[in-house]
Parts: C-alpha cells; sequence; structure tokens
C-alpha cells in the first residue's frame, strides 16, 4: 500500500485521532440525558437542514478563499456528520466506526491504481475505472434503469443535473453545445406562449424544460448549475447590500427610495465591480 510522504504542515494520526475522538465525545455529552435540550430532540431528519446549510457556507468559503471562515465551516460540517451517527448509533442501527471503516475500504477498492494495481495516467481513466468498480465489482448497477439511483431528496437543481450526467454516460446526450442554444430558444418560445394561457400547470410545466435545458447548457459547458447560482446569489446578496449602505448615508431606507434611485446605486456597484 503506497504511503504519502509526512509534512511538517500535516497533522499527525495522533492528533488526528485525539482531536476528532474530543469531538465525538462532546457530541455524545451533548447527546446524553443532562446535556443540551437543543441537541437531544434532534433527529437525521431534523438535521437536513443544517447539513445542507453547513455544505453550502463551506462553498461560500472556498469561493471567497476565506481559510479561516472555511477551516470554521469545514468543523460544522464534520459535527452535523458526527451528530447524525451518533443518533444512529444510539438506534443501535450502525456505528461510526463502521462508517470510518467502510468508506476507507472504498477509498482502497476504487484506487487500485494507487493501491498496488496498474497505474492509470488521466482523471478519465480513473473515473471510468471508479464507475467499473462500483458497477461490476461492487454490483452498484441499476437493474431496470440507469435511473434508479438518483435520490428523490436532491435538490431540484443537482437532481437535474445528475439525471443528465448519467443519461449522457449511455450515449443520450447532445455532441456539442450548439443545438442547445436552439433548444434554449424553442422552450423560451413555448414558455411565452404559456404564459398567455390561463392555466398555470401550463406554466409551470414550461418553465420547468426551460430550467432543464438551461442546467444541459451549464453542463455541457462545464459548468455546475448550483454552485453558478450559489455564486450569483450571494454577488447579489453583496451588491444589494451595498445599495443599503448608500442609502442610508442618505438618511434613505429602501422602502424610501424610488427604484430609479436603486438602480442607478446598482450600476454604479456593478460598475465598480467589474473594475476591480
Amino acid at each position: 500500500m503506497h504511503r504519502s510522504k509526512s509534512s511538517s504542515h500535516n497533522s499527525s494520526i495522533e492528533e488526528l485521532k485525539e482531536a476528532f475522538g474530543r469531538l465525538y465525545e462532546i457530541v455524545l455529552l451533548l447527546r446524553a440525558p443532562g446535556g443540551c435540550p437543543w441537541d437531544r430532540v434532534q433527529t437525521p431528519l431534523s438535521l437536513r437542514t443544517n447539513l445542507v446549510e453547513e455544505a453550502y457556507e463551506c462553498v461560500s468559503a472556498i469561493e471567497e478563499s476565506n481559510d479561516e471562515n472555511l477551516k470554521e465551516e469545514l468543523g460544522d460540517i464534520f459535527l452535523v456528520a458526527g451528530m447524525i451517527a451518533s443518533i444512529k448509533e444510539e438506534e443501535e442501527k450502525f456505528r461510526l466506526t463502521g462508517v470510518l471503516e467502510d468508506i476507507s475500504n472504498k477509498l482502497i477498492r476504487r484506487h487500485p491504481h494507487v493501491f498496488g494495481g496498474k497505474a492509470k495516467d488521466t482523471p478519465d481513466e480513473v473515473v471510468e475505472q471508479w464507475n467499473h468498480i462500483k458497477e461490476n465489482v461492487e454490483g452498484k448497477k441499476s437493474k431496470k434503469s440507469i435511473l434508479e439511483r438518483v435520490p428523490r431528496t436532491l435538490p431540484p437543481l443537482e437532481r437535474a443535473y445528475l439525471i443528465q450526467e448519467k443519461v449522457s454516460r449511455v450515449g443520450f446526450d447532445w455532441q456539442d453545445v450548439g443545438p442547445v442554444w436552439e433548444k434554449l430558444k424553442e422552450e423560451i418560445e413555448e414558455l411565452k406562449e404559456a404564459n398567455d394561457t390561463d392555466d398555470p400547470l401550463h406554466r409551470e410545466k414550461e418553465f420547468g424544460d426551460l430550467l432543464f435545458t438551461v442546467v444541459n447548457l451549464g453542463r455541457l459547458m462545464h459548468i455546475d448549475p448550483t454552485l453558478a447560482l450559489n455564486s450569483t446569489n450571494q454577488k447579489f446578496i453583496s451588491r444589494f447590500q451595498q445599495v443599503e449602505e448608500r442609502l442610508r448615508a442618505r438618511e434613505l431606507s429602501p422602502k424610501e427610495a424610488d427604484l430609479e434611485l436603486m438602480d442607478r446605486l446598482w450600476n454604479q456597484i456593478k460598475e465598480e465591480d467589474q473594475a476591480k
């Protein structure tokens, strides 16, 4: 088995064991009788939102190159994961030890090119091997449909991307981005037509078709739509907060200001951002 060379910047295994053990001991104390009333009533279902929120906050810290914030957000992810694992231990469903052993074994099994097997030269070769092992060695190949394993609980944007990725692997995909632009125009026209009807479900359907096509466009342009939208959300928040600051300097609130003034301030901030 290959082992990575030690570095003065890397935490030692003993330090990691001690730190992770301390975290899990704290989680168990929070869940124990006499512990924290909030933590004691949590369930895996109630912690779903926390898990997603912490993941997105971690993504934001990465995009902002804020290492101090990233350090904190990674800790929050470990906390929520540890809390969910502790609940399952209480229910005697599985142990955290088993979770960690399973992922370690899976990583070794799916990386034979690292752990004694034939070397792989490109990321694409690694992905192909990963999927082959997953489907043919571990037996996770869908029996009826390649879409069987697309989780229904995924947020719709992520689910659309995963659906498209899976069907693309079996050849059901555009060869290049060109035809998708035409499909996008088609969906926009159909949405315009639907908007002229009195059928809200028809409008919703056509709007969904448009979003699905936009996800396809992003995928073929090698853009993760979730990350792109998350980045745009953060950009919008930042710019609007600056609008609010400039309004306060004029002793105005957004409700007191007219749209023309806010739009002018927005465009000024946008130009300043683009000039950076």
